[in-house]
């Protein structure tokens, strides 16, 4: 690990003035990427602005009757918030999927909005990477590429987002406060994340001189018909192999909204409006959810080791959708072996 110098943020546009002089300072606030990366030397910041002073925290209606999310809000406060698993418990389900509880104690959610890539490759500063290093290559490409991406990928990297918290909120259609230099602004979750393409080094579309300040959730109700699956190499503290965010709205039989989101599979969470629209209108079975599934990979390249993925997500997603149907209100973690 580098050297660096330590302070604590007194406000919101202080702290981001400082970080937009100087593109080698990093906020800090659970540090649990963060200094994982610093310790392997992928991140090398010379300094770190601790933002947990500010007041960022809080979990509170918003004026349209939605809920808003303090970007510094523990992913364990939100999770056990009581608004949260009323209204939201597709998300609740999401974070507990995620992590431990002595990380989820400790992680933000704007952090988990942040979290880079787990591929074996950007973690090991020997192997060329595009990510870390831009032009040097992408070892995972020909290499051992069994977690990697199967959707959205590009020639410069096929590397997976790791969050749990972030397919739920994709699936709910958040959108993020964010605050910077010039100001306020909002920005669709949709619009955050970002495929790989010719510049795989950049995660998001946050300008430099910006920081999220919170995470707002819409007045929609998906509390009845949700699921959350969870396929992962063990049943605790592993990242998804494929994950499902499904929810739905129903008239009966009959689906009258549909939200689907996918994790392990692309460089952001997977959603596909085209194919949320396919399910309205039709009705919950077997055969709707097979069409859905199908519709939702059938841009999907496997890599070699990770070509099993895009089988494995079609039944993940009618699983999911199934549950979703029943009234599952539990996650749904599912241990997989090593060679499905």
């Amino acid at each position: 690990m580098n050297s660096f110098t330590y302070s604590r943020a007194a406000a919101v546009d202080a702290a981001v003035r400082e970080k937009a002089a100087d593109n080698t300072v990093k906020f800090i606030a659970g540090g649990t990427n963060i200094l994982d990366l610093m310790k392997e030397n992928v991140e090398r910041p010379t300094r770190l602005i601790d933002i947990n002073p500010l007041p960022l925290k809080a979990i509170e209606n918003t004026p349209d009757g939605g809920l808003r999310l303090g970007a510094l809000a523990t992913n364990a406060d939100t999770a056990w918030n009581e608004q949260v698993q009323k209204r939201y418990p597709l998300l609740n389900q999401a974070i507990l999927a995620g992590a431990s509880p002595q990380l989820r104690n400790m992680a933000t959610n704007g952090g988990n909005l942040f979290q880079r890539t787990r591929c074996y490759y950007f973690y090991d500063t020997a192997t060329p990477c595009n990510k870390r290093e831009p032009g040097s290559g992408c070892s995972a490409i020909g290499g051992f590429n069994r977690i990697h991406a199967i959707l959205g990928t590009s020639e410069h990297c096929i590397a997976t987002h790791p969050s749990d918290m972030c397919i739920a909120l994709a699936a709910l259609k958040a959108t993020l406060r964010v605050s910077g230099t010039n100001g306020e602004r909002t920005v669709k979750f949709e619009d955050f994340h970002r495929l790989p393409g010719d510049t795989p080094q950049f995660d998001n579309t946050l300008a430099p001189d910006e920081i999220v300040t919170a995470i707002d959730l819409p007045n929609e109700d998906f509390s009845q018909h949700f699921s959350y699956l969870k396929l992962r190499e063990r049943q605790s503290y592993a990242f998804a192999l494929v994950s499902v965010a499904a929810a739905l709205q129903l008239d009966g039989t009959t689906i009258k909204d549909a939200r689907l989101a996918l994790g392990g599979v692309a460089h952001m969470p997977w959603r596909n409006p085209a194919v949320e629209d396919m399910l309205k209108g039709q009705p919950a079975t077997e055969d709707t959810f097979r069409r859905a599934a199908a519709a939702m990979v059938q841009d999907a390249k496997g890599y070699g080791h990770n070509t099993f993925k895009i089988e494995l997500a079609k039944r993940a997603i009618v699983r999911a959708l199934k549950q979703a149907t029943a009234g599952t209100q539990k996650a749904a973690d599912i241990f997989t072996n090593s060679n499905p």
